[in-house]
């Protein structure tokens, strides 16, 4: 039996599809029905667009202290949900208590960078050869934009998709993934609605898994969006990327990874296993940050690979409603048969299992660059152990992917870490730490095909705003004729 039902949101209501079809949305621990939604089709992208030029105008002008305070609202409002969105995480996509509530901390904090951005200086004046002239640069908001939220950090990459946009000004027409359609886009309309914020100015809208590619084709095709931004994998974001240069219009792109985390000669082993084993199991490694592959100093490298394992082993793992368990589920059937499929075809090549298998929590080692699991990023609760000879080799095999989005170097010699992390080609290096880190004043990206653009602070009211140039004449111009 469903536990809930739920609308589209557009113009500020709740509305069903216009040919009242919906959708099934799945606990992925159970494999039961956690709610029905609408399923959007054609007409219903629209209308939603419709709502959101129609909220346009009124909303790039509205003042900026009224902005601030919507947003500001809306981070309180976030955080007193703490308990719905802990339950809503365990019942829509697996997720154990500490990540839901992880997700509503950083998405609370997400809403009020983004108050705090509206008052960025939004021009500057420029020099001029024209004598008396007063020449400007001024930046504005851009008018509708389309927005793809993912489901494993639903709370956290749903807000922080409509955030920045709305305190620049524009408004959004967000589609939340089809795994995840209440945490990562109508929860966050709940709470947007709550603070105050005017109608139109975000509308979400769900649809069916099998609708997706329509829903996103029309919603990138209409000439009111100016603008688009997308966070899941690669392979998707190569689409999105494609729909949006084929209409001309600029995109951000938050994709996936396959990171790397460097074990030095002289780390301190226990914090290095402490963090490795965050970095790769945190959420069940369905992180776009996660630690896919360890390199440690061939030294250390036993060592290291026994404590990892003996960690992971003793991590709890199941129910995500229970507050004792760590590892929860994977998404979906399919997803789990994927990594099930990575691992089975590396120890079939001679990779050796240190702990897991079946479906557990799994480090391997002796992988070599041949096995797909090397290459492709795993999204999932597995990680592979390799040992390198020395820094040069790490950084080589660092950079031995088309990802470029997360690394982490643990190292007891800063300048050494920092040396390191300057070589290896990624949008985002931590030194001292793992590869899973977010706050939301950083610029936060990837290069390569882990996409571009970047998410938070001034980057991001910068990326949905345009740059004008204005000039005001001091006099009678003089012209040739």
């Amino acid at each position: 039996m469903a536990s809930e039902t739920r609308q589209l949101f557009i113009g500020g209501e709740s509305v069903p599809a216009l040919d009242g079809r919906t959708t099934d949305d799945l606990n992925p621990y159970t494999g039961e029905v956690h709610a029905v939604v609408a399923a959007a089709g054609k007409a219903d992208v629209t209308r939603a667009v419709d709502a959101a030029q129609e909220a346009f105008a009124e909303w790039s002008a509205t003042s900026p202290s009224t902005r601030r305070r919507i947003l500001l609202r809306a981070a309180d409002c976030m955080e007193a949900r703490t308990s719905e969105a802990i339950a809503l995480m365990a019942g829509e996509v697996g997720g154990v208590g500490g990540w839901a509530g992880f997700n509503i901390m950083l998405a609370a904090n997400i809403l009020r960078e983004a108050a705090a951005a509206v008052s960025q200086p939004v021009g500057e004046v420029l020099t001029t050869e024209t004598p008396g002239q007063l020449s400007l640069a001024v930046r504005e908001p851009l008018g509708v934009v389309a927005a793809f939220a993912p489901w494993n950090a639903p709370i956290i990459l749903g807000t922080r998709a409509v955030a920045a946009p709305i305190a620049a000004g524009n408004t959004v027409v967000l589609k939340p993934s089809e795994d995840a359609p209440i945490a990562s886009g109508l929860f966050i309309a709940d709470v947007l609605q709550e603070a105050g914020l005017p109608a139109g100015v975000v509308n979400v809208v769900t649809n069916a898994p099998d609708d997706a590619a329509e829903v996103a084709q029309v919603l990138i095709g209409d000439p009111r969006v100016r603008a688009v931004n997308f966070t899941g994998s690669t392979e998707v974001g190569r689409i999105i990327g494609t729909l949006a240069a084929q209409h001309l219009k600029p995109a951000v792109l938050e994709l996936g990874g396959k990171n790397s985390l460097l074990v030095l000669d002289d780390a301190d082993l226990d914090h290095a296993v402490d963090a490795a084993t965050f970095g790769s199991f945190h959420n069940a490694g369905q992180i776009c940050m996660s630690t896919d592959r360890i390199l440690v100093h061939r030294a250390v490298a036993e060592e290291f690979t026994a404590k990892l394992a003996a960690k992971v082993a003793s991590l709890p793992h199941g129910d995500p409603a229970d507050p004792g368990t760590v590892i929860g589920p994977v998404i979906s059937p399919r997803a789990a048969e994927r990594v099930a499929a990575l691992v089975s075809e590396a120890v079939g090549a001679g990779a050796r299992i240190r702990t897991g298998g079946d479906g557990a929590a799994t480090v391997l080692d002796g992988v070599t660059p041949d096995m797909r699991i090397f290459q492709e990023e795993i999204f999932g609760p597995a990680v592979v152990v390799t040992a390198v000879a020395d820094d040069d080799e790490a950084v080589a095999i660092a950079n031995d992917t088309e990802h470029g989005l997360s690394t982490g170097i643990l190292t007891e010699d800063s300048r050494r870490g920092l040396a390191l992390a300057r070589r290896i080609r990624t949008g985002i290096a931590h030194v001292g730490n793992q590869t899973v880190d977010d706050e939301p004043q950083a610029p936060f990206g990837g290069v390569k095909a882990s996409g571009y653009g970047r998410f938070g602070g001034r980057w991001g009211i910068e990326v949905f705003s345009a740059t004008r140039w204005v000039t005001v004449a001091g006099g009678p111009g003089h012209f040739p004729y």
